[in-house]
């Protein structure tokens, strides 16, 4: 990985510093990091997220707003709208020295800014906020005790973070000013939405009204236990790992990662390990494959909020999609002209003594159904011989084998 500092100019002729992380190969994509309100691209949660971004692939760059950090510029004179046009400037510099982004993702303010710039970032094809307000005027929540002077007298000096800073009214009537509402709704590309629900400074009904404003496709992660500046590194990780994993299936990119060579699923292929974690409340799972985000639940019937698919379907899924891509594996190396293999596969449990083949003779089994339908110019007899290899799939041959589960219990930190 390489990491370089950079600078660039924004339509003020300030000089604005940004660090370009870059992975040692060609990048799967460039994204542009947007951070948060009063503060730069160094805060720990925008190094954690490029630099993880940058491991699976990415190039990600991040850059201080005007006359905040290394940047130069009046921080006074600055305001919302002057945040998105420094992200604009940022996306034409990437465009002009290495290629335009193709992801935006903005941290709290940062988040609303990333919105309201993508209108002028033809190139953008997601974007990902973190902790954003609803409406950029969410700010204003931090500026009350000074906001009848800010009025009165056309500024004020405030105390963020241990930090002074001068605000003028200007930047006041520039958030007033704005209809995130409608800029939300036309956005037309993919939205990922992370918020924590414990987030005291910018309220998860801030994410709420995001994702009701957006239009599919769209997505919104709970980031649990995680606080505002996502200050526990894992939470930031987690982050960019769901990020990589959500972007690519948007972007005109590469994969940010190459599958193995053997056969879906079998035993030899890398070992990969899946985490599930549930909540307190109901049944959503979320659940992490590689870099691969996955959410689980049960029906309402059964006390869940249908957000994703039960495990026993997960376990259909791996069987269904297993048996295509051995399919598919088989017929390419026969070069037989198989153009789409299709599996249906149904799941119940059915009474021991109504199987004829099965060797328990008491109680209920499980059945798998799987229907397969292939596509093609295809002879009766290949057709015939795909149909036995779906008998070969690594996930069915396990299913009937010997499985041996080993439960531990984890090391309390």
């Amino acid at each position: 990985m390489a990491s370089e500092r950079l600078t660039f100019t924004n339509d003020r002729g300030d000089e604005l510093a940004a660090r370009l992380e870059r992975p040692d190969g060609p990048p799967t994509a460039y994204a542009l990091f947007a951070h948060c309100f009063t503060c730069s691209k160094d805060l720990r949660a925008a190094r954690t997220i490029s630099k993880a971004l940058c491991d699976r692939g990415f190039a990600v760059l991040r850059f201080d707003f005007t006359g905040l950090g290394e940047s130069e510029g009046d921080f006074a004179d600055t305001n919302f709208s002057s945040n998105a046009q420094d992200l604009v400037a940022a996306a034409h510099f990437l465009d002009a020295q290495y290629e335009a982004p193709s992801l935006l993702i903005g941290h709290s303010l940062g988040g609303a800014a990333v919105l309201q710039a993508a209108h002028d970032m033809p190139s953008v094809q997601a974007i990902a906020t973190i902790g954003a307000p609803a409406e950029p005027s969410h700010v204003m929540q931090l500026l009350d005790d000074e906001i009848d002077t800010i009025q009165s007298e056309g500024e004020a000096s405030v105390t963020l973070a241990g930090r002074s800073f001068t605000i003028k009214k200007q930047f006041l009537d520039d958030l007033e000013a704005q209809h995130m509402r409608d800029t939300i709704g036309d956005l037309d590309r993919p939205l990922m939405i992370f918020h924590s629900p414990v987030d005291q400074t910018v309220g998860v009904e801030n994410a709420a009204a995001i994702y009701q404003a957006a239009k599919h496709p769209k997505s919104y992660v709970s980031l649990d236990q995680a606080d505002h500046l996502l200050t526990n590194p894992d939470d930031a990780t987690y982050v960019a790992h769901v990020i990589s994993a959500l972007a690519v299936r948007y972007l005109d990119a590469k994969s940010v990662a190459t599958p193995p060579d053997d056969a879906p699923g079998d035993a030899d292929a890398p070992e990969s390990g899946v985490t599930a974690t549930t909540g307190t409340e109901g049944y959503r799972t979320e659940m992490q494959a590689r870099h691969h985000a996955l959410v689980g639940d049960e029906p309402a019937s059964l006390g869940g909020e249908d957000t994703g698919p039960t495990p026993y379907e997960y376990l259909s899924a791996g069987l269904a999609s297993c048996t295509t891509m051995t399919l598919q594996m088989y017929a390419r190396r026969k070069d037989w002209p198989l153009e789409k293999a299709h599996v249906e596969v149904q799941h119940n449990k059915i009474h021991a003594k109504d199987c004829d083949n099965c060797e328990t003779e008491s109680g209920k089994i499980d059945r798998f159904t799987r229907t397969v339908t292939v596509e093609g110019d295809l002879s009766d007899e290949q057709r015939a011989r795909l149909l036995e290899i779906a008998n070969k799939c690594p996930v069915h041959r396990t299913l009937h084998s010997e499985i041996n589960v080993v439960t531990t219990a984890a090391e309390l930190a």
